[in-house]
């Protein structure tokens, strides 16, 4: 029998295991050729920054995910003196950017080794139909036991109310067994320490913590959770 320092890992997908950056970019390219207009490295910018925004105050109770995915695109044209229809471009952009599956370097490898030893769960505030087709693409979907998704669950990350429903729904579940991994300080390692979890801040590219919460772990490539976990 291994003797492990956790056996729960709770996965987040975008920027963590996904590459969600290509993603988003691969995205926005086609929905701009689809509606036949350019696609400025200004504009470009300006989306990734609205969505960064919209999704922290989501994050933070502000708004409703309905809200959030039914404006964003009126507020991008708006920025840029368009008027369009902000639902219809929405389910567009979302049909293009689950299309997106690229791994992070590492991911493929070390999903498949830990999930020998280890189980593994996916817990994301992403959309339940996107997030799960992505998991499924990339190949991902048999390391994972079970996928917790904030629209399906009804709390987001990094509510306690989030974490306590994944908690009630893992058979056997331990706070002292149980390791978050994730990109977002603002959600993941925030919602791990709500909750009295031990966190993994996954930071590649060696982004400065200007936040008050602190991660357990702090690692720039996906191996070193391998001497995180044993």
């Amino acid at each position: 029998m291994i003797n492990l320092a956790y056996s729960t890992l709770l996965f987040d997908i975008d920027d963590t295991i996904l590459d969600f950056q290509a993603s988003e970019k691969q995205a926005l390219k086609k929905l701009f050729n689809h509606l036949h207009q350019p696609l400025t490295a200004t504009m470009a910018n300006y989306y990734q920054q609205l969505n960064v925004t919209l999704w922290q105050r989501y994050e933070r109770g502000e708004i409703a995910r309905a809200d959030l995915l039914n404006q964003r695109f009126t507020l991008f044209f708006h920025h840029f003196g368009e008027d369009v229809d902000g639902i219809a471009t929405e389910r567009i952009y979302r049909q293009y950017l689950a299309e997106g599956h690229q791994p992070m370097p590492g991911a493929p490898s070390l999903l498949a080794d830990l999930s020998r030893d280890y189980e593994l769960y996916i817990i994301t505030n992403g959309i339940a139909q996107t997030q799960i087709r992505r998991i499924r693409e990339a190949g991902f979907a048999p390391y994972f036991r079970q996928l917790f998704i904030s629209e399906q669950i009804g709390a987001q990350k990094p509510s306690q109310a989030f974490f306590k429903s994944v908690a009630h729904q893992i058979d056997h579940f331990k706070k002292a067994d149980t390791l978050v991994i994730g990109d977002s300080l603002t959600s993941d390692i925030l919602g791990a320490a709500n909750y009295g979890l031990d966190s993994v801040w996954f930071n590649p590219h060696h982004l400065v913590n200007q936040t008050p919460t602190t991660p357990t772990y702090e690692i720039d490539r996906l191996n070193q959770l391998k001497i995180i976990c044993s």
